[in-house]
């Protein structure tokens, strides 16, 4: 610059970017709408969406350490203990120590657990089937890889 300042770092602001091109809002609308979508099915089945991320995850990756099972289902460990808590009453999960450190619990999905997410499943599968309707296979790939890079950009965990 002419006056010997240099140029303005300061990001645009929110109302300049606007809503509709800010990746965040978007994610969040999509994910609100998915899950919006499937919370009837879920309360059927006693679920809230902190328990069907649990057993979403542990039909994945069963047996995984609580912290783990925090990140994965994307839950605050205080909700998902309560979580948890409610779920193991229900039969759904069982906590077992690790054979490897006592301290650590591993949470694993029982029978009526799995039954109860394969309730849900198809559910699940035809809104995920919905969002991406008219959106062809390279496309999916482009957004695919593109938030895979977004999440090693952000990512706080080895997994």
């Amino acid at each position: 610059m002419k006056d010997g300042r240099a140029p303005s770092t300061t990001p645009p602001r929110l109302g300049e970017i606007g809503l509709g091109n800010y990746e965040p809002y978007l994610m969040n609308r999509v994910m609100g709408r998915y899950n919006a979508s499937i919370r009837a099915e879920m309360a059927k089945l006693g679920l809230t969406t902190p328990k069907m991320r649990v057993l979403a995850v542990l039909s994945v990756m069963d047996g995984l350490l609580i912290s783990q099972l925090a990140v994965h289902a994307i839950t605050e460990q205080s909700t998902l203990s309560r979580a948890l808590d409610a779920m193991q009453a229900d039969g759904l999960v069982r906590r077992e120590a690790d054979p490897d450190d006592s301290r650590a619990t591993r949470v694993y999905m029982t029978d009526t657990g799995r039954s109860t997410f394969e309730v849900l499943w198809p559910h699940m599968a035809e809104t995920y089937g919905q969002m991406f309707r008219g959106i062809d296979e390279d496309e999916r790939h482009a957004f695919l890889a593109t938030l895979r890079k977004v999440h090693a950009n952000i990512r706080k965990h080895d997994f």
